[in-house]
């Protein structure tokens, strides 16, 4: 199914071909009348437009609050807005030419507003729709009371347990709007006018007290349709072999409950749509999972996810009650995420006729660009796993999970900006991320967990991983005018930490939640007689050092004179307060009676460890069992710093936990390391090695500002043929390694204007733009 929308983006926005006023808009916002905004509602809008032809442009400018799906001549031609906060709310821009002709037409639009059952991430003002036509051709369009509006009464939500994201549907089709509203056949004579809300505002033009708009800077999400794939069991009903893998009807006789468990085989994110006929006052529910719960377990245990004998399903439900009726269709209103779907009918005296059941598939339209080229089936396979578990992370924003929390948390979301920068050209997310965290922040200087977000949650760690956002943005993305636009948040946040150091620069009893990793206590908080833990001090050793180099190249001096300072006092603190001489490692306490991965991770990536214990403190990390493991969440930092110490070639060996997933059936990385008890099966932070094997494996990597200069240092380990190619903002970088007999052969590539050094054991050759062969 080709892609069905054609959007404009931010770009033309900025280069002068938007023809309506910058300063104000004429449209105005609308809703149905007779409403207080706030409560739970489904609300369809109409307005039909005479064209004496069919024109070659016609560029519209649309938003809505919570959500809207947009329709012409009964095409949906766009999703949005794009989730963002009342200080920034998104409007996407839509050219409606192709779906235009000459005569008659209808837009339509389906407007939703879940009110208290709404996302965590979904902020919302009212309900409310906009629509502004980009030039006077345009403006017949524009939102005002010459719309029509009615109330979909046959729509209410269905409260499950804790879901941050979306929850379910329940659909009475008996009152629901009858036929094909979004077509201009559709007679609409009954339908009341709408009633105006308030005038459209651009950003800085807005009260406060409504929406100020802004352009989105993203493209529009795929929409791909996806058949479900297997059916893996049915009772009381017969069901024909070819459903659902294709189109294929069946009948529910009268009086039975019939139950039917469907499998897409992997993870997804999709609207579903059921087609059904028939079947009077039957009832209908349709229910979503990752994965299926060991029977007896009370929900809380998994096994192998492709099992499903001894298994039981727990998950989101969508309810519908049939009004009889030939052609009833429902298609969700937010996109489900699953791998099995559990579909029971509940047919009374009528029989139920189910024609169809099928998904479109939703997803931020990445393309990935990257290749990594390797006859190792487990490889491909891991990288595979990653991928699609990145791409069912992003969309609008990145998420943490798509299945229950779709927020975008910083811990989560710096390695997700990592992935993108390795596997894409397109970075519109991640600077997408890094200014709505950059808004999150509160007076006194932290950042929110994640953002956008109703609630106000604060983890002081995650905004100094904020910082190493916007350091690897700098490194990875050639934008210093971006990044300086963010300096005087990363200045809020170091002041709002400096006011918790000690004397000696160490932190103390930092408020809020101090999480640092699903592991132990680290998921809690740390310390040790004097307030003071080592996994706190030395992230911010690392934001302070990255917050200096910064200021140094583009900021302010005396910014980059002062995070200097404080990373000089706080190296010698963490080494008096933690280093274990006896141990050899670095303690998460000045007790000394702990010790974990994660702080000896991070002491490597802050450099302080001195050489003559680089070796030791590795070792350790590896083979001590007495310290606190990392989940796969933290394994990012624990093999960066395993490479930093030399140990780059053993890389393969340390994906135990990707294996594991793997064994047990994941078609998705899950969000910690307790795979059976785990809650999420599919968090974007467990893709690291969509990272590491251009980073590590391939070893290439920025060595400047920018990617201004490239350093490529190769840890094959135990392969002896492989290539790939990883996008650079100047073109990509290109690399093969070939071992025949006993030299390597190897070629690197790099884009024109980009020069870089290849390092191969102890020997560092120059590269010049261009191709550079090797013989080793």
């Amino acid at each position: 199914m080709k892609r069905v929308f054609k959007f404009f983006t931010l770009f033309i926005l900025l280069t002068g071909q938007v023809t309506f006023s910058q300063s104000s808009w004429k449209a105005q916002w609308i809703a149905a009348q007779n409403i207080t905004g706030h409560e739970y509602g489904v609300y369809y809008f109409r307005k039909a437009v005479d064209l004496a032809a069919r024109p070659s442009s016609f560029i519209v400018h649309v938003s809505a609050d919570n959500r809207y799906k947009l329709y012409v001549n009964g095409k949906l031609v766009s999703l949005g807005p794009a989730r963002g906060d009342s200080y920034s709310w998104n409007y996407e821009t839509v050219d409606l030419a192709s779906y235009l002709t000459a005569g008659k037409n209808t837009v339509a639009a389906l407007v939703y507003n879940e009110a208290e059952y709404r996302p965590e991430a979904q902020i919302s003002f009212r309900t409310g729709f906009i629509l502004q036509g980009n030039s006077l051709a345009e403006e017949i369009l524009n939102t005002d009371n010459t719309w029509k509006c009615i109330r979909d009464n046959g729509r209410k939500p269905v409260p499950g347990y804790f879901f941050a994201a979306s929850k379910g549907e329940m659909v009475d089709m008996k009152q629901t709007v009858k036929g094909d509203w979004t077509v201009s056949s559709y007679d609409d004579t009954a339908w009341p006018a709408a009633g105006k809300v308030s005038d459209g505002s651009l950003k800085g033009r807005a009260w406060g007290t409504e929406w100020a708009l802004v352009p989105s800077s993203l493209l529009p999400r795929e929409m791909s349709y996806q058949r479900i794939l297997k059916l893996r069991a049915a009772t009381a009903v017969k069901v024909p072999s070819t459903f659902p893998a294709k189109k294929t009807s069946f009948v529910v006789p009268a009086n039975t409950v019939a139950t039917l468990l469907l499998d897409q085989t992997y993870e997804t994110n999709a609207y579903i749509t059921l087609n059904f006929s028939g079947g009077k006052d039957a009832g209908i529910s349709i229910g979503y999972a990752e994965s299926l719960y060991d029977k007896g377990s009370n929900g809380r245990r998994k096994s192998n996810r492709n099992e499903v004998e001894g298994k039981e399903f727990i998950g989101r439900i969508d309810s519908l009650i049939s009004d009889g009726t030939t052609e009833q269709s429902f298609t969700t209103l937010n996109f489900r995420t699953y791998r099995y779907i559990r579909l029971i009918i509940n047919t009374g005296d009528e029989p139920l006729e189910i024609e169809d059941l099928y998904g479109t598939f939703t997803a931020y339209p990445f393309k990935q660009t990257a290749a990594f080229n390797t006859s190792n089936s487990e490889i491909k396979q891991i990288l595979d796993i990653g991928w699609r578990t990145a791409r069912l992370n992003a969309w609008e924003t990145y998420t943490d999970c798509p299945y229950y929390e779709q927020l975008q948390y910083i811990g989560d979301t710096r390695i997700q900006a990592m992935i993108s920068y390795y596997n894409t050209n397109d970075d519109r997310l991640a600077r997408n991320a890094l200014t709505q965290i950059d808004h999150s922040r509160l007076p006194e200087g932290v950042t929110r967990s994640c953002y956008p977000s109703k609630g106000t949650q604060v983890i002081s760690p995650f905004s100094l991983w904020y910082i190493g956002m916007v350091y690897d943005y700098w490194m990875y993305r050639n934008d210093e005018k971006f990044v300086k636009d963010k300096l005087m948040g990363v200045r809020g946040v170091l002041d709002f930490f400096s006011k918790y150091q000690q004397a000696d620069g160490s932190l103390k009893d930092t408020p809020y939640w101090t999480f640092v990793d699903w592991a132990g206590n680290l998921a809690g908080e740390v310390k040790g007689s004097d307030g003071s833990a080592a996994v706190y001090d030395l992230q911010l050793l690392l934001a302070y050092q990255w917050a200096a180099e910064m200021e140094g190249k583009m900021g302010l001096k005396d910014y980059a004179s002062l995070y200097n300072q404080k990373a000089a006092q706080l190296k010698a603190t963490i080494q008096q307060k933690y280093w274990d001489p006896g141990k050899k490692l670095y303690a998460d306490t000045r007790e000394k009676t702990g010790f974990s991965q994660h702080a000896n991770s991070m002491a490597i990536l802050a450099g302080i460890v001195p050489a003559e214990n680089l070796s030791s403190v590795a070792a350790g990390l590896l083979n001590d069992n007495s310290l606190t493991k990392c989940t796969v969440y933290f394994k990012y930092y624990l093999n960066q710093a395993l490479v930093k110490a030399g140990m780059g070639n053993d890389y393969m060996e340390w994906l135990d936990i990707w294996r594991q997933n793997i064994a047990m059936g994941l078609t998705t990385w899950a969000e910690d390391s307790s795979l059976e008890t785990v809650r999420s099966d599919c968090h974007a932070w467990g893709s690291s090695p969509n990272i590491e094997f251009f980073r590590t494996v391939l070893g290439v990597d920025s060595d400047a500002p920018g990617f201004t200069r490239v350093k490529v240092k190769p840890h094959l380990g135990n392969l002896t043929k492989v290539s790939g190619e990883v996008p650079h903002p100047e073109g990509k970088v290109v690399v093969s390694y070939q071992l025949q007999g006993n030299k390597w052969r190897i070629n690197i590539d790099l884009p024109s204007n980009t020069t870089g050094v290849f390092e191969w054991k102890t020997k560092a050759y120059q590269l010049k733009p261009g191709g550079n062969s090797f013989v080793i």
